[in-house]
């Protein structure tokens, strides 16, 4: 399977075409082990037009486990129990809008990238069973285009980098005062809670996101 077989906007054309990606190579790894998200679900977050994205979240590589990765950053399908990181997201929106009267059943974040165009990015687009962070070189000069594409070609978009690993791509952003920065949101991390980074994202934009989620 090549990356043309895939549902990917044409706006991403002019970043894809300097790249050749082997996909099939990729899912046929000597160990044995499955690799994740699925093949069809990898260039996922491609599907959105560059023009169209409100927010960029993102994450550092996707979920290791069988059935948690679909192609989304910290989103995982309806019925997987939701992840830490992604429970402390929820619980810092609580927080932050307690007006709003959020209740978070899902970790599915389908309609933060649908409706309300967050580009759910991993610096990793895939990775090995039971082997976090394995594939990170391999994807890193690519998504520090991705990064780079966005902030030419979107620059109205806000950018929230989230941990040490996030924050290092803010070198590939040309306007500084459209990026967020913040803690990690996973428990071994401290001071996610109470930094009010969604606020501030709100505060950049300068209209409400709808950070409710449905599924």
């Amino acid at each position: 399977m090549q990356i043309i077989e895939m549902n990917i906007h044409e706006s991403w054309q002019p970043l894809l075409e300097q790249y050749t990606f082997n996909v099939d190579q990729l899912y046929s790894n000597p160990l044995g082990l499955n690799v994740y998200p699925p093949k069809n679900q990898l260039f996922r977050v491609f599907e959105m037009a560059v023009q169209d994205i409100q927010i960029v979240l993102l994450g550092q590589d996707p979920y290791h486990r069988k059935g948690q990765a679909h192609g989304l950053s910290f989103s995982v399908p309806t019925g997987e129990k939701i992840p830490p990181s992604l429970r402390n997201i929820f619980k810092e929106l609580k927080l932050e809008f307690p007006e709003r009267e959020y209740v978070f059943v899902s970790g599915n974040l389908e309609q933060w990238f649908q409706r309300e165009k967050i580009f759910l990015l991993n610096s990793s687009l895939s990775v090995m069973e039971g082997k976090p962070g394995i594939h990170m070189k391999i994807w890193e000069s690519f998504t520090d285009d991705v990064i780079e594409f966005i902030s030419q070609n979107n620059p109205k978009c806000v950018f929230l980098l989230l941990g040490n690993f996030a924050k290092e791509k803010a070198q590939f952003i040309e306007d500084k005062t459209r990026i967020v920065y913040g803690i990690h949101p996973s428990p071994l991390a401290r001071g996610f809670i109470g930094s009010n980074v969604f606020l501030k994202v709100e505060e950049l934009l300068g209209t409400p996101v709808n950070w409710y989620n449905l599924l």
